[in-house]
C-alpha cells in the first residue's frame, strides 16, 4: 500500500481510538456499527474494523483508512450477527499498519474473542514477558493475548470470557477503554481511573449500546443510559446486563484534555455538555487574559466554543476569519514537496475581509509542539492584520502523556522548554495568554468528579514505566 501522507493538526494533541459496541437481538448490527464508528471518526483517521456474531461464527472485517473508505455495502451485508463491537485508530503505540488495525481477534478452542481498545498501557513490556511474547506488538494485542489465555483455563465455565476479564484486567496498568465480545456477549471495561471515556445507551427496540461518547449514542438512536463508571465492567447478553467491579482501587481521573479538544462539542461527561465548558473556558480566559482588539477569531473547528465565550465576556466581537477544509484528513496520495509546504492551507484559509487592519485575538484550544500555531498567526498577518493575540483555552502542555496520547517524547513539547514570553517570540505573537489549571477546572463544572492533569501540571495519577526516559520528566 502507498505511503501515507499524514495532513493532521501538528499543534493538537492526538488521541489514541474510539469504541462503539452494539447488541440487538433481533438485527443485524454491522450497520450500526458502522454509523457509530463514523460518529467517533474524530478520535482516529488510521484505520477501522468491525467484528459481529451470529452467535456461533465471529467475523472480523478491518482495513487502513476512514470508516466510510474501509467499509462498503458488500463489506457490511459479510457481517452477519446481532451483536459485535467496532474500532476507529489513531496509533499510539505500534505503527500504522494493517497488522496493527482493531479488532484484535483471538480463536481459542471453539471461542473466538474480539477486542477493541481506547488508551494505552504503561506495562506491555511486564506483559509481555510473561506471556512469553517477544517483537513488535501492540498493547491491545498483549490484552487480547491474556483474556485468550485465560479463557483457555476457564473454558470449561460458561462464562468463560467473564471470568477471564476478571483475573487478565487488574494485571494491566494504565488507560483502558475496551468493548469486548465473543460470540454471545458484549463487554465495556474502563480502568480503575477512567482515563478515556465510556458511555452506555439502549436502544428502543430493545438492544444495548456503548461508545467512547454520548454523541455516537444519538446518531444511532439510542437513548444515554450513564457513562459506564471508572473500574466497571459491563456485560451484555442475552440474558441482560450486569456489572462486575474488577479493581481493588478505584480512583477516578478522567482526562482532562477530553473537554479541551478530544470529545466532540455535542457529547456529554461527567454529565457537563462538553461545547457548554468550552463556550466557559473562553469566557474565564478572556477575565484571566483580557486583549485589546477588534475581533474574536476561532482556530476552528475546536476555537470555536472558547472563542465565543471570550466575545461574550470581553464584548469584542466574534468574526469567522479562517475557513477549515471539513474533508482533509488522512490522505494515501503523497503530496509534492510544494503543496507539503503549504499543507496549512490545505486545512486552513484566511479570510482576508475579515482581517485586514484589524487587530485580532486568535483563540486556540492548545499549543503542543507550536509549528503550525506559527504558520497561522504568520497567515493570519499576511491577510492583512495589525495585531495577533493569541489566546490558548488550556494551560501550557509541558509534560508527556502515557495514557492514550501522542506526546511521549517531552523534548517535543515547545512548553516544557520556553516561557510564556519565549514562545510568544517564537511564535511571534504580539501577545500570549493561557488559561490557568484553576480557570480550566472551573470551566468543567464538575472539577470534584475526578481529572487526570498529567500533561499540564506533571502530576501522574499512576506509577510510570522504569524505562522512562529520565529528560521526559525533567521539571524545567
Amino acid at each position: 500500500m502507498p505511503q501515507e501522507a499524514h495532513i493532521s493538526d501538528e499543534n493538537g494533541p492526538r488521541e489514541a481510538c474510539g469504541v462503539f459496541a452494539a447488541y440487538s437481538p433481533d438485527d443485524q448490527v454491522s450497520r450500526l456499527i458502522y454509523f457509530g464508528l463514523f460518529a467517533l471518526q474524530h478520535r482516529g483517521q488510521e484505520s477501522a474494523g468491525i467484528a459481529t456474531s451470529n452467535g456461533e461464527t465471529v467475523t472480523v472485517f478491518k482495513d487502513l483508512g476512514l470508516v466510510a473508505q474501509v467499509f462498503d455495502e458488500p463489506a457490511l451485508a459479510g457481517l452477519d450477527g446481532h451483536l459485535g463491537i467496532g474500532h476507529t485508530r489513531y496509533s499510539t503505540t505500534g505503527s500504522t499498519s494493517w497488522a496493527n488495525a482493531q479488532p484484535a481477534h483471538r480463536q481459542v478452542g471453539s471461542t473466538s474473542v474480539a477486542l477493541g481498545h481506547n488508551g494505552n498501557l504503561t506495562n506491555t513490556a511486564d506483559l509481555a514477558a510473561a506471556l512469553g511474547v517477544s517483537g513488535a506488538t501492540t498493547d491491545s494485542d498483549l490484552m487480547a493475548e491474556g483474556i485468550a489465555r485465560a479463557i483457555d483455563d476457564e473454558r470449561s465455565d460458561a462464562r468463560g470470557l467473564e471470568m477471564a476479564l476478571m483475573q487478565v484486567a487488574p494485571t494491566w496498568k494504565g488507560a483502558f477503554s475496551l468493548v469486548i465480545m465473543d460470540q454471545g456477549r458484549i463487554v465495556g471495561l474502563r480502568d480503575p481511573n477512567g482515563f478515556r471515556p465510556l458511555s452506555l445507551g439502549k436502544l428502543s427496540e430493545g438492544g444495548w449500546v456503548i461508545a467512547s461518547e454520548s454523541s455516537a449514542l444519538d446518531l444511532v438512536g439510542a437513548g444515554f443510559v450513564r457513562e459506564i463508571g471508572a473500574g466497571e465492567m459491563v456485560v451484555i447478553d442475552a440474558s441482560g446486563l450486569r456489572s462486575y467491579y474488577p479493581f481493588e482501587d478505584v480512583k477516578p481521573g478522567l482526562c482532562l484534555f477530553e473537554f479541551v479538544y478530544f470529545a466532540r462539542p455535542d457529547s456529554h461527561m461527567y454529565g457537563r455538555n462538553i461545547h457548554a465548558a468550552r463556550h466557559e473556558m473562553g469566557r474565564i480566559l478572556s477575565n484571566e487574559s483580557p486583549a485589546a482588539a477588534d475581533i474574536i477569531v476561532p482556530v476552528p473547528e475546536s476555537g470555536i466554543p472558547a472563542a465565543q465565550g471570550f466575545s461574550t465576556a470581553s464584548g469584542i466581537p466574534y468574526s469567522d476569519g479562517l475557513v477549515k477544509n471539513r474533508y482533509v484528513g488522512r490522505t494515501f496520495i503523497e503530496p509534492t514537496q510544494g503543496l507539503r509546504d503549504q499543507g496549512i492551507r490545505m486545512k486552513l484559509n484566511p479570510i482576508p475581509e475579515n482581517l485586514v487592519g484589524k487587530r485580532v485575538v486568535l483563540v486556540d484550544d492548545s499549543i503542543v509542539r507550536g509549528s503550525t500555531t506559527q504558520k497561522l498567526v504568520a497567515m493570519v498577518r499576511e491577510a492583512g492584520a495589525t495585531e495577533v493575540h493569541l489566546r490558548i483555552s488550556s494551560p501550557p502542555y509541558r509534560w508527556p502523556c502515557f495514557y492514550g496520547m501522542d506526546t511521549s517524547d517531552r523534548s517535543t513539547l515547545i512548553a516544557a522548554t520556553k516561557d510564556v514570553e519565549e514562545i510568544r517570540q517564537h511564535l511571534n505573537a504580539d501577545s500570549l495568554g493561557y488559561l490557568t489549571l484553576e480557570g480550566l477546572l472551573e470551566a468543567t463544572g464538575v472539577a470534584d468528579a475526578g481529572f487526570c492533569t498529567a500533561c499540564l501540571s506533571g502530576e501522574y495519577p499512576t506509577d510510570l514505566p522504569a524505562t522512562t526516559d529520565k529528560y521526559q520528566l525533567e521539571r524545567s
